[in-house]
């Protein structure tokens, strides 16, 4: 008689062996990200929207669960040997890995953004960097706002709106009016680690920190809206965060945009631009934004952290390079090389 334990090996190993093809073939990948996810991350998404809270969360927990506190209750209550034990584990754990990687993860290997856009990534050149820095600035000053409020509703469908109007050259999902962020069981742990959102690989789902401020909900919700349509580069999240933003029709939203970029903006004029360059640029923006940026930082600041936030920085760092993001989290300021490496008919065919 056949037993199920077989079938559900022979599954096991059919998945584990193509998310070993996808890491190798890009091709492979790319063929998932654009004719599998899409899909996958529609049934995923449609069933965990019937719950508010997270899938992910609970399921990371029950997973832990699962390989820290079951080898001692197998053995105690099943009397099992370890060798049986350790078996199971293992099985345990390739679930684990099979589920994250078919669920979301082969998103990491699948082809660049400068491939799916048809672009060259730009060499540096000063004068281009000042150039953008100027426009930059330009407009971040011209489109300061106050923002003290927001409504969650109205900024997920002009974000949702934005996103449909990306071309199809990208390859990212469309979106569905049942995918909102999910409320947070552990969000005081995010808090004190600095994390603004992230995406749940195991139920399609996105998460915003509820402490957020509503100057940074409208880019931080496009960020992780971007992951869920299937961007896994930290760069290129924080560049269809930016630009979504500022092809809304709200001018609040736009703002977020050109504030959601500034700390990118910031580290890359320091790095680039010397001592007196960089003095006459900050000096141009605008004091009021100045003081946001301040601001923001104080609020992240009383609630952090140091010890959850070294354990958060030093897992996170190891865990994007171990999927393909050499640069680890210098990758999110790495926007600015997408954004001067696309002319401005490449960004107006992206959106």
């Amino acid at each position: 008689m056949f037993k199920f334990k077989y079938f559900r090996w022979t599954i096991l190993l059919l998945l584990f062996l193509f998310v070993i093809l996808s890491s190798l073939n890009v091709g492979v990948a790319e063929f998932y990200s654009r004719s599998i996810y899409p899909s996958l991350s529609y049934v995923l998404s449609a069933i965990s929207s019937v719950v508010p809270f997270s899938l992910d969360e609970i399921g990371i927990f029950l997973m832990i669960l699962s390989v820290v506190v079951f080898p001692f209750v197998w053995r105690i209550r099943r009397k099992q040997k370890w060798r049986t034990i350790l078996f199971r584990e293992v099985e345990i754990l390739l679930w684990i890995y099979v589920w994250f990687y078919i669920g979301w993860g082969i998103n990491y290997y699948r082809e660049s953004f400068f491939t799916r856009a048809g672009v060259t990534p730009a060499k540096y050149d000063e004068q281009r960097f000042k150039d953008f820095l100027n426009s930059y600035t330009d407009s971040l000053n011209n489109y300061y706002c106050d923002i003290d409020t927001i409504i969650a509703g109205h900024v997920h469908d002009e974000i949702k709106s934005s996103y449909r109007k990306v071309s199809d050259v990208y390859g990212l999902t469309t979106p569905r009016s049942f995918q909102h962020p999910k409320k947070l069981l552990f969000n005081s742990i995010y808090s004190g680690s600095g994390v603004l959102g992230f995406m749940g690989p195991f139920f399609a789902e996105s998460h915003i920190n509820m402490q957020i401020t509503p100057l940074e909900y409208p880019f931080t919700y496009a960020h992780e809206l971007s992951h869920l349509f299937g961007i896994s580069s930290e760069a290129e999240a924080n560049f269809w965060a930016y630009q979504t933003c500022l092809i809304s029709s709200d001018a609040e939203i736009k703002y977020s945009g050109y504030f959601g970029l500034f700390p990118y903006v910031l580290m890359n004029a320091r790095g680039l631009l010397n001592e007196e360059d960089y003095k006459n640029w900050i000096s141009s923006v605008r004091p009021e934004v100045i003081n946001q940026y301040q601001e923001k930082r104080k609020h992240w600041s009383s609630i952090y952290s140091p010890m959850l936030g070294e354990i958060q920085s030093a897992m996170y760092e190891l865990y994007l390079k171990g999927n393909r993001i050499s640069s680890g989290q210098k990758n999110y300021a790495e926007v600015i090389g997408l954004l001067l490496s696309l002319s401005e008919e490449g960004v107006k065919k992206a959106c």
